[in-house]
């Protein structure tokens, strides 16, 4: 941060890519030997002692894989020294405890990615009012949609630039993320005022002032039941396929479909969720959230075979259900958004915010009647509202009154649990 009220600021900008056919191979076969050469120091680690377990030696492998290795050789060395890094900070991830330890990455369950390391090598410039070009290495030069002023050209300078950038492709396509380091004032105190929200399935946000904030479904009528033939069409050609057959382009291409589909749910929800957030940010300095453990919200009830789950369909339902609404991208999103309004993101203690009563603070049994019916069972209350709003009201008079947790800051993911290190890493 320099003295002039100024800070450094980092974020990544994505953006879709408009490719032809035969480029798109290129970057396919570029993401393929990026993930093959992932899965080859991966096996070099496993197969050496750990006092020869070093970035030097880890260097000298992947040269010599290159040169012997003929498809290795279309992705660029950049990119291949990227994987090194990437793999090295994946293994101290793992040591940390923030991750679970690096593992081979398999063909068709793992995302293609390629990354460009030094921004550069991309010579950005925009030909159009919605169209930019930019060159990739071994690839040539593609078309990408302009959606965000980037700095670039004569508004690109040491503290304004792109310092690189990374290919992925998912099922709607390929796409280019560029990281973006900007130059920013630091913001000054949000003067907004103070609001808890709580979070659900029926309505998904639900602010302690009585604000709202739905949705409706992600996909239409029409998606949705296509999205249910071909989830049906998968399942009978998987019965029909022998153990140990391999799958058929048919198949292959129905998953392909599944995946399309799910993946414009999920741009949709995104998108939701970007806007929403954006307008809490805008208008509260501090906004306070329950701290969920989403995992253990959402874990099975099947049980065991000697003790069996009860209403497993209906629990599975449910987890569907709180994983597509995505709360914890949510926190995530509205922390950054606003850090950079000057705003702060608090967390509090989640049990009984929905069992309590907002006007008279007692905590009685069966209050809430209904999804959105709260009755407050004190003989000398008797207060009857929203339930979700009721529980927003909690949230925020937990904050008031001194039970915020360590105010969240970067990621909304709980920290793992210190592991001790893999065998295979000692």
């Amino acid at each position: 941060m320099s003295d002039h009220g100024l800070e450094t600021r980092q974020f990544g900008h994505r953006a879709r890519l408009a490719l032809p056919p035969a480029v798109a191979l290129k970057a396919d076969g570029q993401a393929h030997a990026a993930r093959t050469m992932w899965n080859l120091l991966h096996a070099w680690w496993q197969m050496m002692p750990k006092e020869k377990r070093t970035l030097a030696n880890a260097d000298a492998a992947i040269r010599q894989a290159r040169q012997e290795i003929d498809f290795l050789a279309v992705l660029p060395a950049q990119a291949a020294q990227a994987v090194l890094k990437t793999y090295f900070q994946a293994w101290k991830n793992c040591w940390d405890g923030r991750a679970d330890a690096p593992n081979f990455k398999a063909r068709f369950r793992t995302a293609l990615t390629v990354d460009v390391p030094q921004g550069r090598d991309l010579n950005i410039v925009r030909v159009h009012r919605r169209w930019g070009m930019a060159n990739l290495p071994k690839i040539g030069r593609v078309r990408f949609r302009w959606t965000k002023d980037l700095p670039v050209g004569k508004h690109a300078d040491k503290d304004n630039r792109i310092t690189g950038a990374r290919l992925v492709k998912d099922p709607l396509g390929w796409h280019i993320a560029f990281r973006v380091q900007t130059l920013e004032p630091v913001p000054e105190p949000h003067q907004g005022p103070e609001t808890g929200i709580d979070v659900g399935i029926t309505v998904p946000l639900a602010l302690s002032d009585g604000e709202t904030y739905g949705h409706g479904e992600w996909l239409t009528v029409r998606e949705q039941a296509r999205l249910l033939g071909l989830e049906q069409r998968a399942a009978r050609r998987e019965k029909h396929r022998k153990p140990g057959e391999r799958t058929s382009r048919r198949l292959h291409h129905t998953y392909d479909q599944i995946a399309g589909l799910r993946a414009k749910a999920k741009r949709r929800a995104s998108d939701w969720q970007h806007k929403t957030t954006t307008k809490i940010a805008d208008t509260y300095g501090t906004v306070v959230v329950e701290a969920l453990q989403i995992t253990n919200m959402v874990k099975s009830a099947k049980g065991t075979v000697d003790q069996p789950g009860k209403n497993v369909a209906q629990k599975s339902g449910l987890n569907r259900s709180v994983s597509g609404e995505a709360w914890g991208r949510t926190v995530t999103v509205l922390t950054y958004k606003l850090a950079r309004r000057g705003g702060t993101l608090a967390k509090v203690p989640a049990p009984n915010t929905s069992r309590r009563c907002s006007a008279c603070g007692f905590t009685t049994p069966g209050s809430r009647e209904t999804q959105a019916l709260f009755v407050c069972k004190n003989p000398d209350c008797g207060w009857t509202g929203n339930a979700d709003h009721n529980a927003a009201r909690n949230i925020l008079h937990l904050y008031r009154t001194g039970h915020a947790l360590v105010p969240a800051a970067g990621r909304a993911v709980a920290r793992r649990a210190h592991r001790v290190k893999p065998a295979t890493a000692r």
